[in-house]
C-alpha cells in the first residue's frame, strides 16, 4: 500500500482553589511550580499550555478527554494523518495486503524507547490489549481494533490477547480481521492507542498497571518529549526532549502545562503573554478575542447539526420536518453563532473527506412560504396543534444563539412559540429521549473516508441514528453504505456509492444543516508548527517552535 522512512514524524497561586477564587479577567500573573517559572527565561523555547481541566488522569490509553489532546508530545503512533488528510508512517513504515483481510506491518529498525530500548512488535501487541480490557476504559479503543479477531473477546472478558495479531517477529505485525475491511489501515494513524512499554504498561493479571506512565515509576516514552514532572493536584505538567527519539529532533526546550478553569481567565492570560496556547478554548468570541491565528486551522471531517427526532410528534410527519428546515435562513445561522468564524457554513454531512466536494447533494433551500403551506398541509395543520418542541445539547453559548436563532425563525415564519431547549443530552437518554425532538451533536469520522463518515451518521447501526434520528432506517441508505464498504479505499465507486447514500438520507429531511469544524491552532501567532490533524492530535510536535 505505501512504504517509507518516518518523516520528520505571582508566586503561592498554584493550587486549585486558589485559581477558582483568585482570579478574574484582566489580572495579570507568574504561576510558579514545577520547580520553573511559566515564563520562559530568554530564549527558551517553552510552550506554555492553559489547561481547562484539573485532570486527574493522564494515561495516554484513555482514547478521550482533555488530555488525549497532547498524547502526540510523549507518545508514538502507529502511523499519522497530516493536516491535510495524507498518512504518514511513524512507528510503522509499511503496510500491505492481498485479501483486505490479511495485513502485514513493517516496525521501523531505528524506532526507541526514551531508555534507549527498541520499540518491538510485543509492546505494540500489549499496548492494543491492554487498551481493548474493559477495565482500561478506553473511550475509543473501538475505532481502531473493532474489526481484529478476538477484539470482542478481549473486551467481553473472555480473554487477555488479541488472536488476530501475531508477532512473527520484533519487527513485524500480523493482524487478522473478523470481516474485509480495506481501509483497515487507515484506523491505526492515530493516537487513540500509543505504543507504550509491555513490561511497564500490562501487570501480571493482565490489567494496566496504576500510573505505570508517572516518571517516579520509571516509565519510558515513545514520543518525541518525556514527562519529567507531574502534580495533579496542582494541575501541573512538564516535558522535556526525549533524547533517544528516533525521529527528529524536537525544537521546543520545554512544555509546561497548567489546568485554568475558566475560559475567561485563560483568554486574559493568553492575550497577556504568560501563556501561549491552550487545550480547548471555546468560545463564541474567540477570533475577535485573541485574533484569527489563534483559532485557525485545517477544515477536519467533523460537523455539527440538529438532528430531527423522527419517533418523537410532530417530527413523525414529513411535511412538519420540512416546513421546520425550509424556515431556516442558515446564512443567519452560521452569522449568529460563529459570526467571525472559525467555523464554516455546511450543506451536508460530508466534509473534508473524498468525495464531499461535488456530491450531488442539494442544499435544503430556505423558503417561509413554502413552508408555511407544508405545515399548513401536515397531519397538524398548523403552529396551534404543535407539541412543544424541546431542544437538548443547548450546552455553550455559540450553541445557545444558534437554537435561540432557529426558534426565532419558526416563530416568524411559522408562528411557532411553545419552544424548549436543555443543555445536556444525557439527561435524555433511553425512554426519556421520546421526549425530545431535537438533537443538537455532532458527527465525524477518524479517518478521511466518506463511507465511515456516514456509517457514523445515518447508516441505521450507528448511535446517532438509532438515538438522536429516534431509530432511524433507511434500506437504500443502509444497502448503499454496505456495498461501499466492500470498495478499496482508491476506488472511485466507494466515494460515489456513499455519496448515493448521502443524497438518499437528504429526501427524508431530518436534520438542519450548521457547520463544518475547523481544528483550531489553539495557540498565539509566535507559536509554529502546532497544526492539528482530524483526531485532534498535534501532527508533528518535534515542529514546535516559538518566535
Amino acid at each position: 500500500m505505501s512504504d517509507g522512512n518516518v518523516g520528520g514524524p505571582g508566586a503561592g497561586l498554584s493550587r486549585r482553589d486558589a485559581l477558582k477564587l483568585g482570579l478574574t479577567a484582566g489580572v495579570s500573573f507568574t504561576l510558579l511550580g514545577l520547580n520553573a517559572k511559566i515564563v520562559a527565561a530568554a530564549g527558551e523555547q517553552v510552550l506554555k499550555v492553559a489547561h481547562p481541566a484539573f485532570s486527574q488522569d493522564w494515561s495516554p490509553l484513555r482514547g478521550g478527554g482533555a488530555p488525549f489532546r497532547w498524547n502526540s508530545v510523549w507518545w508514538a503512533s502507529p502511523m499519522y494523518f497530516d493536516a491535510d488528510g495524507k498518512i504518514h508512517p511513524y512507528v510503522f513504515t509499511s503496510w500491505e495486503t492481498s485479501d483486505n483481510k490479511v495485513w502485514t506491518f513493517k516496525l521501523d529498525p531505528k524506532a526507541t524507547f526514551s531508555d534507549g530500548s527498541k520499540i518491538t512488535a510485543a509492546d505494540v501487541k500489549t499496548s492494543w490489549e491492554v487498551s481493548a480490557m474493559a477495565n482500561t476504559k478506553n473511550q475509543r479503543a473501538d475505532q481502531v481494533l473493532s474489526k481484529v479477531a478476538g477484539y470482542a473477546d478481549v473486551t467481553g472478558g473472555g480473554a487477555k490477547e488479541l488472536s488476530g495479531v501475531a508477532t512473527p517477529d520484533e519487527g513485524t505485525v500480523v493482524v487478522t480481521l473478523s470481516a474485509v475491511d480495506p481501509i483497515f489501515f487507515m484506523r491505526l494513524a492515530n493516537h487513540i492507542i500509543p505504543i507504550a512499554k509491555a513490561s511497564q504498561v500490562r501487570g501480571e493479571d493482565g490489567e494496566e498497571i496504576a500510573d505505570w506512565y508517572m516518571p517516579d515509576n520509571g516509565a519510558v516514552y515513545s514520543g518525541p518529549f518525556k514527562l519529567v514532572e507531574i502534580d495533579l493536584d496542582g494541575g501541573k505538567l512538564a516535558f522535556e526532549p526525549n533524547e533517544n527519539f528516533f525521529g527528529p529532533k524536537p525544537k521546543l526546550s520545554r512544555i509546561e502545562i497548567s489546568s485554568i478553569e475558566d475560559n475567561v481567565t485563560a483568554t486574559s492570560l493568553l492575550n497577556s503573554g504568560e501563556f501561549n496556547a491552550h487545550t480547548e478554548l471555546v468560545t463564541s468570541t474567540i477570533v475577535k478575542d485573541l485574533g484569527p491565528e489563534f483559532s485557525s486551522g485545517p477544515t477536519i471531517p467533523t460537523s455539527q447539526h440538529f438532528w430531527f427526532n423522527m419517533a418523537r410528534a410532530p417530527m413523525d410527519d414529513p411535511k412538519v420536518r420540512q416546513a421546520l428546515i425550509m424556515a431556516v435562513d442558515r446564512e443567519g445561522l452560521i452569522k449568529a453563532s460563529y459570526p467571525d468564524g472559525p467555523h464554516k457554513k455546511t450543506d451536508q454531512i460530508l466534509n473534508s473527506v473524498p468525495g464531499a466536494e461535488n456530491s450531488g447533494f442539494e442544499p435544503f433551500p430556505y423558503d417561509p412560504e413554502g413552508a408555511k403551506k407544508l405545515l399548513a398541509e401536515s397531519s397538524y395543520g398548523g403552529p396551534e396543534r404543535l407539541p412543544k418542541l424541546l431542544f437538548v445539547g443547548v450546552s455553550g453559548p455559540a450553541i445557545e444563539a444558534a437554537a435561540q436563532y432557529i426558534a426565532e425563525q419558526w416563530r416568524q415564519n411559522l408562528g411557532i412559540t411553545a419552544v424548549d431547549m436543555k443543555p445536556q443530552q444525557d439527561a435524555y437518554a433511553g425512554p426519556d429521549q421520546n421526549a425530545v425532538q431535537i438533537f443538537r451533536d455532532d458527527v465525524g469520522t477518524r479517518v478521511p473516508d466518506a463511507v465511515s463518515y456516514l456509517a457514523g451518521s445515518i447508516a441505521s447501526t450507528s448511535s446517532n441514528a438509532q438515538n438522536k434520528l429516534g431509530g432511524y432506517k433507511n434500506d437504500k441508505v443502509d444497502s448503499l453504505l454496505a456495498d461501499a464498504a466492500t470498495k478499496a479505499a482508491d476506488d472511485p465507486e466507494r466515494v460515489a456509492l456513499a455519496q448515493e447514500a448521502q443524497k438518499a438520507f437528504r429526501e427524508d429531511w431530518a436534520f438542519i444543516p450548521w457547520y463544518a469544524q475547523t481544528m483550531s491552532r489553539w495557540a498565539t501567532k509566535e507559536v509554529k508548527g502546532i497544526d492539528k490533524n482530524l483526531d485532534w492530535q498535534v501532527i508533528a510536535p518535534w515542529e514546535i517552535s516559538i518566535g
